[in-house]
């Protein structure tokens, strides 16, 4: 495996992942953006598999590996030249790394310390008819610093100028619209916190004495986002609005994010199975979102902001 250049000291670093497929370069192109808006360094990774299985791996032909290492670099220079020439700014420096083996490996082992790694939402792997691929997903599920999920149609344009965050109480949302007023700063924008509220349906009607009625779901939900957007909000920095909506989460995040920059949700939040290593409203953002998806693990990358 090649050795991934440090991020240098104090130097910040987004990580982007391409493969020649659309949604790679759709992600090369946000990467590029991300990194010049943040004056950070980019680092461009493409893998090529090795695969031994039976043989020994002392039996690989040494020029063969080389080769096709060389034809990768040789594409991924040439795919990266393209999106420069097409961008109004550029990033702080661009290291480029080809390595042998595992994309999702390289690139998790690339996001420690990282501002941010971005991958499209899928590549060239075998099964490419899948909304979200193997590569992507465990990027989502197991990365040291925010994951940005970039669909091919997301590439044209940025405008509006809108950031969207998912907020219901949690810390974890917390860190997420922090995240989102950062982005927003990065592009000159507003961010829109939106809190969704949704009162259950159960076959007994004694559950209802259990739950506040709908005006106090949506007050409770209107005056928790707006506590929380307070506390991002500040002399110079982006607008912060709140919008609360009735219904499930992830249907309301994926409906209000038409026409975003960005969508920034947490990896998980305040549903029933917070064991797991991503919620299911950030899944469903992931999949189903109109634009790119920012996914926020505050326990791994928190000590990642500002590098």
């Amino acid at each position: 495996m090649a050795e991934v250049p440090g991020s240098g000291a104090g130097r910040p670093r987004v990580v982007v992942g391409v493969d020649g497929s659309p949604a790679a370069r759709a992600a090369l192109v946000w990467a590029v953006a991300a990194a010049a808006g943040r004056e950070a360094g980019l680092l461009v990774i493409a893998t090529f598999p090795v695969e031994t299985y039976w043989a020994d791996p002392h039996l690989l032909d040494d020029r063969r590996v080389q080769s096709v290492r060389t034809d990768t670099e040789s594409r991924v220079r040439a795919l990266v030249d393209e999106v420069l020439a097409e961008a109004d700014l550029r990033p702080r420096g661009i290291d480029i790394v080809v390595a042998a083996g595992s994309p999702a490996g390289v690139l998790l082992d690339a996001s420690d310390g990282a501002a941010q790694l971005v991958v499209g939402n899928r590549g060239r792997g075998p099964v490419r008819s899948t909304v979200l691929g193997s590569v992507a997903l465990h990027c989502v599920t197991h990365a040291r610093c925010p994951v940005v999920v970039v669909h091919p149609r997301s590439e044209a344009g940025f405008r509006p100028r809108r950031v969207v965050v998912g907020v219901d109480g949690s810390p974890v949302a917390q860190s997420a619209l922090d995240r989102a007023a950062e982005e927003a700063a990065r592009i000159g924008g507003e961010v829109l916190a939106v809190a969704a509220y949704s009162p259950e349906s159960y076959w007994s009607d004694a559950y209802e004495v259990l739950v506040p009625p709908t005006e106090q779901l949506r007050a409770d939900a209107a005056r928790g986002a707006e506590m929380m957007a307070d506390k991002v909000r500040m002399p110079g920095g982006p607008v912060v609005r709140t919008e609360v909506v009735e219904g499930a989460a992830g249907d309301v995040l994926v409906r209000v994010a038409e026409g975003a920059e960005l969508l920034v949700v947490g990896g998980r939040g305040r549903g029933t199975l917070r064991g797991m290593l991503l919620g299911s409203v950030a899944l469903h953002c992931v999949l189903h979102a109109p634009c790119p998806v920012m996914v926020v693990h505050p326990d791994r990358d928190g000590a990642s902001r500002g590098r």
